[in-house]
């Protein structure tokens, strides 16, 4: 696959250790890491050895796949030809409890990606990594990092200490939209809450799984509590998510909508209309049936052709060799996938229109 002008919407960089964060903190934080015995902060839903978390052939035999420029380049950018990658880093700056220092780990891994990465390749783009743990802490590192054109995205994770579409949350939207940024969601827990909605698992294989039920959650509550309709032009991209479960979902929440719309009467649009005017999702992983001819039914099932934005997912391991584009899409779907859909959800993307 090499088609120009495609924009990869979700790469995930490593950073290499703790250490490659220290220098883009204040002098206090090193020293209170330094004191405390900090080592770093664990990757969120990713074990390190898992096989999902890193393809073989992206799995270095020392150190962390995707944690320098010349791996994501080597690896990612030039291999499948991308004008532009969106990095979504995922460190554990969510897992901490406490505020101030999640403010200064989520100001340090920015930091490491516009000095180390942005600043080195001018393929790469980045979502602004927030503390999500205090509402006014996350607007802060909002607005410091917008100005800052090449952050194009606010990175949130699909489970957490409370539904995203709580108006406790309200702020963040109004700086995305302020700032025409999207709203990430993306694949991930701070592990406060169990995974699943019956409690703890005891596999991996039952968390990874129960991710699907934590988006479906999350756009539910979005709708719900009304985020679109007060934010009417904010986009929300849900990110390794999967896609092939929305149709029946909304089915689901439009039967549901309709019975009890005296609920929520600010909702005056169905769902589904308000998912394919706001909401995307990423393509990988497609997680669909191999055959060509059930993957297009389901595709006529989504009813809309600009939902899905192409994504490698790089370094995960969602498929093998070059075939990030499911077989049996019509070229012009192909065209709307890798390069129309993105443009048109990232507004800072416009200026790659030719």
């Amino acid at each position: 696959m090499n088609i120009p002008g495609a924009i990869d919407c979700d790469i995930h960089p490593s950073i290499p250790g703790l250490d490659a964060l220290l220098p883009y903190m204040p002098d206090t934080w090193r020293e209170i890491i330094q004191i405390r015995g900090i080592d770093g902060l664990n990757s969120i839903s990713y074990p390190a050895r898992s096989p999902l978390t890193a393809r073989p052939d992206w799995s270095p035999e020392k150190g962390k796949p995707a944690a320098t420029l010349a791996q994501i380049q080597r690896e990612c950018l030039d291999p499948f030809g991308s004008a532009i990658a969106i990095c979504n880093c995922l460190y554990g700056v969510q897992l901490l409890f406490s505020e101030d220092m999640a403010a200064a780990f989520a100001r340090a891994v920015n930091g490491w990606m516009a000095a180390e990465l942005l600043d080195r390749d001018p393929r790469l783009r980045a979502s602004i990594v927030v503390p999500i743990q205090n509402v006014e802490l996350a607007v802060d590192e909002i607005e410091r990092c917008a100005q800052d054109p090449r952050f194009v995205q606010v990175l949130l994770l699909a489970s957490g200490d409370h539904p995203l579409g709580k108006r406790m949350y309200w702020p963040i939207y109004a700086a995305a939209a302020r700032h025409k940024l999207p709203i990430g969601i993306h694949a991930g827990s701070n592990y406060h809450n169990p995974p699943t909605a019956v409690g703890w698992p005891s596999y991996y294989t039952e968390d990874y799984v129960a991710q699907a039920q934590a988006f479906q959650s999350q756009l539910t509550s979005l709708f719900c509590e009304g985020v679109f309709n007060r934010y009417p032009d904010l986009k929300v991209v849900l990110l390794e998510s999967g896609w092939t479960w929305l149709p029946a979902h909304l089915w689901r929440l439009t039967k549901y909508w309709r019975g009890l719309r005296m609920e929520i009467p600010w909702a005056d649009r169905s769902p589904a209309d308000v998912v394919r005017s706001n909401v995307r999702l990423s393509l990988q992983p497609t997680d669909a049936p191999p055959d060509a001819a059930s993957l297009q039914r389901i595709i006529e099932h989504l009813q809309s052709d600009e939902l899905l934005l192409f994504s490698t997912d790089y370094p995960h391991w969602q498929f093998d060799g070059m075939a990030a584009i499911p077989a049996g899409l019509s070229p012009a779907l192909v065209r709307k996938i890798t390069v129309d859909n993105p443009r048109a959800t990232y507004a800072r993307l416009m200026e790659l229109v030719r």
